[in-house]
């Protein structure tokens, strides 16, 4: 089993059809598929062999699956970066994952090349002009290596929320399944365009995305930096059917100042990920584009879709149920399993569980434990089987002794009319232990006072659970997929405004 052969295969039943586009650069499935082998060959040439290493440094260019494909075609192992990261974050990615090539994208060349360096690691600097000259020179790689279902296809790094970012590792067999099933129940054909906004470097838009598109021979049509103007545009223009986002997508093109100028009547399909979705949200993104959204759960450790709600089947601020040959469990505070509408730490045990973390196996065992995969996410379920997020474990925030989940209260202060994003967080308190914090964005032309916005969630709320503190700002601030940072906020009584 290889990754690859999904390449290989599209290119032999749809060869003409466009595979990747960027604007007016358009690659089929044949020219794709030829440009891999070349670039598989100019790999053998700078001594890549199977199991080694490969890292890419590069935003969503036709570029990142050229060299994606290219490594896994040889049995190397994939190391996708974020290509914002600073010299010694990505001298901590190449150390960390032992990768003795790196290829970036040349407008990020002065942090990569001297960390590069510093770690011992070759760097090749893709330029858009000279890339086909560099692959020119290379011998072609016809064939696919063969893999083994546990070998290792990607190390993808976690946020690291929590001291340094740990690589997962995922198989070619995680990735090969969890594929077919976004397949199977995203209904994908070669008739799909595929909005291709999430970073490539994730494993959202990697697999759903970029994966996805390629086992049907349908097309992923990319934008490089999500902009809401430029994605409303790529998706008329190229008359997308499948849009895939993380809220504050959603949040960005519902909040368009002239999103009703925009025909997004081809759209048959919303897919949301990487955070809970709020329920306004998504109410307000299907009145205006008429498009049912599908909100999944997942993590890079899990390939990453765990669990979905499908169009028969969906329960609005859910993530749905486990996937096929997927089990969720909620454990409590003692190991111990819980029932209906009891909340508890999500374990996940099936196809779509990583190796481990790389190099680190002490970390595997405490997050894999008796073949489970403890998430650090929340939850309760329903009486029918559908998992509710209720946040983070690391996210509540204890008040006086009471639990107070932030996503409870975010999901209130979204219902006011002026609110566009929202991050509840705990804020330390000498006699409570911790006070309930809020910040919050406005959408355009419109503003509340803290003072407002406090009495609108204390109407809605037990009284312990409503934020005492709030502050204002433009905009929160948000990591490479678009999903909030609440690591990065901070709320104290001095900043309120």
């Amino acid at each position: 089993m290889n990754l690859a052969q999904n390449l290989a295969r599209a290119a032999a039943e749809h060869a003409g059809r466009p595979a990747v586009k960027l604007d007016d650069t358009v690659l089929t499935y044949a020219q794709l598929a030829a440009l891999t082998e070349q670039g598989a060959g100019l790999l053998t040439r700078q001594g890549v062999r199977p199991g080694d290493r490969v890292a890419l440094m590069l935003p969503n260019v036709p570029h990142f699956a050229v060299l994606y494909y290219a490594a896994l075609r040889l049995g190397a192992i994939v190391v996708p970066m974020n290509p914002l990261l600073k010299g010694r974050e990505v001298e901590y990615h190449l150390r960390d994952s032992g990768a003795g090539t790196l290829f970036v994208w040349e407008g990020f060349r002065d942090e990569a090349e001297p960390a590069a360096e510093r770690a011992g690691t070759a760097c090749t600097v893709v330029e858009p002009t000279g890339f086909t000259g560099l692959l020119a020179g290379a011998d072609p790689v016809e064939g696919v290596a063969e893999r083994a279902d546990e070998d290792t296809a990607v190390i993808l790094y976690t946020s690291g929320t929590t001291g340094q970012p740990k690589g997962a590792e995922l198989t070619h067999a995680n990735l090969v399944r969890n594929v077919e099933l976004v397949v199977r129940m995203f209904d994908f054909t070669e008739e799909d365009v595929l909005f291709g906004g999430l970073p490539l470097f994730h494993v959202f838009g990697q697999t759903a995305g970029l994966n996805a598109a390629i086992a049907v021979g349908a097309c992923l049509t990319l934008l490089p930096r999500f902009d809401p103007t430029d994605a409303l545009e790529v998706l008329v223009r190229d008359r997308a059917t499948v849009f895939e986002g993380v809220p504050t997508m959603y949040v960005a093109l519902v909040n368009h100042p002239a999103r009703g100028g925009y025909d997004l009547s081809p759209l048959r399909l919303c897919v949301s990920g990487g955070a809970a979705m709020p329920v306004e949200v998504m109410s307000a993104f299907e009145e205006a584009f008429g498009c049912v959204v599908l909100e999944g759960y997942g993590l890079s450790e899990t390939s990453p879709l765990a669990s979905i709600n499908t169009p028969d089947q969906r329960r609005p601020g859910s993530i749905g149920t486990p996937v096929e040959g997927v089990e969720f469990r909620l454990v409590g505070l003692e190991g111990e399993d819980l029932g209906p509408g009891e909340v508890g730490e999500i374990a996940v045990r099936g196809h779509n569980v990583m190796k481990g973390y790389w190099g680190r196996p002490e970390e595997t065992a405490r997050a894999i434990r008796d073949g489970w995969f403890h998430t650090g996410d929340l939850a309760r379920k329903d009486g029918e089987g559908f998992y509710f997020i209720v946040d983070r474990k690391k996210d509540m925030i204890i008040r006086g002794g009471y639990n107070v989940y932030p996503r409870e209260v975010e999901e209130v202060l979204y219902e006011h009319p002026a609110v566009a994003e929202a991050a509840v967080v705990g804020v330390p308190h000498a006699e409570l232990g911790e006070e309930v914090g809020a910040m919050v964005a406005f959408k355009p032309g419109e503003d509340a006072t803290p003072e407002e916005l406090r009495d609108f969630v204390k109407a809605r709320v037990a009284a312990y659970k409503y934020p005492r503190l709030v502050v204002t700002t433009d905009a929160l601030p948000k990591g490479p997929t678009g999903k909030i940072l609440k690591r990065s906020i901070t709320v104290d009584p001095g900043q309120e405004n």
